[in-house]
């Protein structure tokens, strides 16, 4: 029996953030939905997502997210995890931070 997977959609900072936990639930703050048990990939394969690894930086070391409710947009239920993802509020385009270029194409 696999355990419950839930996407978790939500704004911060003008952007919207899809992450996915194991745990949602009426955080013990009111007006607070309390996210445990955030999944990231585990990053085993050659391409790494930079939306991913971004996420992993934020939230790596969250033991439970408190968000607002007026903050969350979604909340699903899921059966498998698919891309986490950072969009822009305003155009619904996801925000990538690109590959560095060097400042002079090689020759």
């Amino acid at each position: 029996m696999s355990k419950t997977l839930y996407k978790v959609t939500f704004l911060n900072a003008g952007k919207v953030y899809e992450l996915y936990a194991r745990q949602v639930a009426s955080g013990a703050l009111w007006g607070f939905t309390e996210i445990r048990e955030l999944v990231f990939d585990l990053g085993d394969g050659v391409v790494i997502d930079p939306t991913e690894e971004r996420l992993r930086d934020e939230f790596g070391n969250t033991r439970a997210l408190h968000l607002p409710i007026q903050s969350i947009v979604r909340i699903e239920e899921v059966e498998r995890k698919s891309q986490s993802a950072i969009r822009d509020a305003a155009t619904g385009e996801k925000v990538v931070t690109p590959f560095p270029m060097p400042a002079k194409p090689p020759r």
